[in-house]
């Protein structure tokens, strides 16, 4: 690992590995730090995001910091928190929605990348891109079902569904997310965070 972090972001943010797959082209969105004690890892950049080069810069974010309960500034301190999608670039959009990240992107760079992180505490794994490359075989049959089961994938990561707003009916119909997801996870965000 000789490397340091700051190489191997100039080399993420480089990255044309599968340029030919992008209809908008490749704009890797990745932020971090070696300080950062909190990792998002959500499934790859909306349109709105690629166009403006901030992650999470969109109604799904919105609705992310509210579950954080944190302003804009401090959930953008990549001191603090990283945040390293299974996908880097926007894979374009397909009949019900965005398509998925690329499938070579967390391979080629997450190996590399969360060992340069020394102080991760915790990884929000967000979506089920997300629950798949990290908890491969652990993961349950559905999202609903690894998301129940959180306390299980502790202390390392926290699943957590998607915060799109395309989301509103499984919350409506998982209210113990609420009631019991959010409260752990406002506890992790001020002991990782704003501690």
């Amino acid at each position: 690992m000789s490397r340091s972090l700051e190489s191997l972001l100039e080399d993420v943010r480089s990255c044309r590995h599968c340029a030919h797959h992008l209809p908008l082209g490749p704009r890797p969105i990745i932020r971090a730090a070696p300080s950062a004690r909190l990792m998002i890892v959500g499934q790859a950049p909306g349109r709105r995001v690629h166009e403006t080069g901030i992650p999470w810069n969109d109604p799904s974010g919105d609705r992310l910091r509210d579950w954080m309960q944190l302003e804009r500034e401090r959930f953008y301190d990549e001191s603090r928190i990283a945040i390293i999608p299974a996908g880097f670039c926007y894979p374009g959009s397909g009949p019900t929605g965005d398509l998925p990240p690329r499938p070579e992107c967390a391979p080629k760079w997450h190996p590399h990348l969360v060992p340069r992180l020394p102080k991760l505490q915790i990884a929000l794994l967000v979506g089920r891109y997300a629950q798949a490359y990290y908890l491969g075989r652990e993961r349950r049959a559905t999202l609903t079902e690894t998301v129940r089961a959180w306390r299980d994938y502790l202390p390392h990561f926290l699943p957590m569904p998607h915060p799109s707003p395309r989301n509103q009916v499984w919350l409506k119909r998982n209210p113990w997310f609420a009631e019991d997801v959010l409260p752990f996870l406002r506890f992790v965000v001020k002991q990782t965070v704003l501690d």
